[in-house]
């Protein structure tokens, strides 16, 4: 089992090869499968309620388990693609939300950066 990023990248690029599907995975194919697969995560949720959305049982929460390992392989082969560092991509992205997301303006409230006051 992989436990590193790397080690996933490894085993993702096995699987594709074994199956000749890097044809098919040009960015805009990578990316729809994201919006596929996240889109399928949410269908689970539909309906519930916060309480309910939090006490998932073991069945619902393995279904939803695997919509995210899909959203996570379609994420590492769209970085591919394009050449980015899904991780640097990450982290960059955490510090610019730090920036735009002070703690001082932004703690316990769900607000958009643009309209924190």
């Amino acid at each position: 089992m992989p436990d590193s990023l790397a080690e996933l990248q490894s085993a993702i690029d096995a699987f594709v090869a074994e199956r000749d599907w890097a044809q098919f995975h040009a960015p805009k194919n990578l990316a729809m499968g994201v919006a596929i697969e996240a889109a399928e995560i949410m269908e689970h949720f539909l309906w519930c309620s916060p309480e309910e959305s939090s006490a998932l049982d073991a069945a619902r929460r393995r279904e939803v388990a695997n919509e995210i390992g899909d959203v996570l392989i379609y994420l590492i082969e769209l970085g591919r693609s394009l050449d980015i560092d899904v991780i640097a991509a990450a982290r960059a992205k955490l510090e610019l939300n730090r920036e735009r997301y002070p703690v001082a303006k932004s703690r316990g409230r769900a607000t958009k950066y643009l309209d924190l006051d």
